[in-house]
């Protein structure tokens, strides 16, 4: 029923408030993300390579709740008939630029890793002209629609997997540089001790020593 234009099961007619009610759980717009950034597009994938280690019955309550507000579409797979396929709506794919935005605002004021967040600062460097563009992609991905030209330009979905796997690359490379480093440090330390040990059993008296200093 409506009351005043206002769904009586909504809170208010506010739109941040309609949007908060809609998809203000802590789960809805990771999955959104990952359909956008991960394409990842099956239950299975979006349960096993979730980064917050979503459950799986939260999953499916969100997808379905998604489904339902016409966020998301299902269909069978064709290339598989067990699996059912999900898919972002023209509804979907507008939330683009408030995920850029949430991005660009936790890289400001968060402590984001740099893999992780690399995907944001690219989207906020390219502005509103690379949202648009992402969001043409990812209407010939989920929508069928007609592929645009690019000139000899990458994809934005090229570039920003570009940038963080090299995110990955100089974390994994500076990782194994500490590690070099504490082996060094470890192996210099043992040096030490090995050498003042040493040291230390040279000067002590031999057993003739000692008789004349405890004669003396």
């Amino acid at each position: 029923m409506e009351t005043g234009g206002v769904r009586e099961d909504f809170k208010s007619g506010c739109p941040i408030n309609l949007t908060l009610e809609v998809l203000g759980d802590r789960w809805s717009l990771l999955i959104i993300r990952d359909f956008m950034f991960g394409n990842r597009r099956h239950f299975r994938e979006l349960l096993t390579r979730s980064e917050e280690g979503i459950a799986s019955n939260i999953l499916a309550a969100r997808l379905k709740a998604l489904v339902e507000r016409g966020i998301l579409s299902k269909a069978d797979d064709p290339s598989h008939k067990q699996k059912a396929i999900y898919s972002l709506t023209e509804q979907g794919i507008s939330l683009l630029p408030i995920l850029a935005q949430m991005g660009a605002w936790g890289v400001e004021h968060l402590p984001v890793t740099e893999e992780l967040g690399i995907r944001a600062r690219v989207l906020a460097d390219g502005g509103p002209a690379m949202w648009e563009a992402f969001m043409d992609e990812l209407r010939e991905r989920h929508l069928g629609a007609p592929k645009r030209s690019r000139g000899n330009g990458r994809s934005v979905a090229d570039q920003l997997q570009a940038a963080y796997e090299a995110a990955c690359r100089a974390r994994a490379s500076t990782a194994s540089s500490n590690i070099a480093d504490e082996t060094i440090v470890n192996y210099l330390d043992h040096d030490t001790r090995t050498a003042s040990e040493a040291s230390a059993t040279s000067n002590e008296p031999t057993g003739v020593s000692r008789s004349i200093i405890q004669s003396s």
